[in-house]
């Protein structure tokens, strides 16, 4: 086993029978991630507030829960409808940290490609939790999921 670096990317992709026009407004809209995202569910009293545009460059939305939900804020930095949004992801809660959240929508054959790449810098905490719990492939299972409650819903809705 290879020691955890300082920083990180983990990337996963899906294709979705949806034109980018259609997959877009999910990624783009924070509450439109309650019906997709892998982490909806992990607390049922989850307190979430949005503020900032209601879609795209400058969306907010803010978290707090319980141990397994955490708290932190997303905040969309860059949109270029229908073809990239990137999420700027600061976690709280369990222990401050963050990320960029990428998701890239290309035209393919059938519909549309969706990346989605997370970008961060490991500090001390996580490369030594590292060494025990396997972050990068827990967080991969989950955007893994995410993609295809994404995938369901973007396909169900075009």
């Amino acid at each position: 086993m290879s020691a955890p670096t300082d920083n990180y990317r983990l990337a996963r992709s899906v294709t979705i029978a949806a034109s980018a026009a259609a997959v877009f407004p999910h990624i783009a809209a924070f509450p439109a991630w309650q019906a997709w995202s892998p982490w909806e569910g992990l607390d049922p009293d989850l307190r979430r507030t949005y503020s900032g545009a209601e879609s795209g460059l400058g969306a907010r939305y803010a978290w707090a829960g319980n141990k397994k939900a955490g708290a932190g804020t997303m905040e969309v930095v860059e949109a270029e409808e229908p073809a990239r949004i990137v999420v700027d992801l600061r976690f709280e809660k369990p222990f401050p940290a963050q990320n960029l959240s990428t998701f890239t929508l290309t035209a393919v054959e059938g519909g549309t490609r969706v990346d989605w790449v997370m970008t961060g810098h490991r500090g001390l905490l996580m490369r030594i939790m590292a060494k025990v719990i396997p972050f990068d492939a827990q967080i991969a299972g989950d955007f893994e999921r995410g993609l295809a409650q994404l995938k369901a819903v973007a396909e169900a809705s075009a």
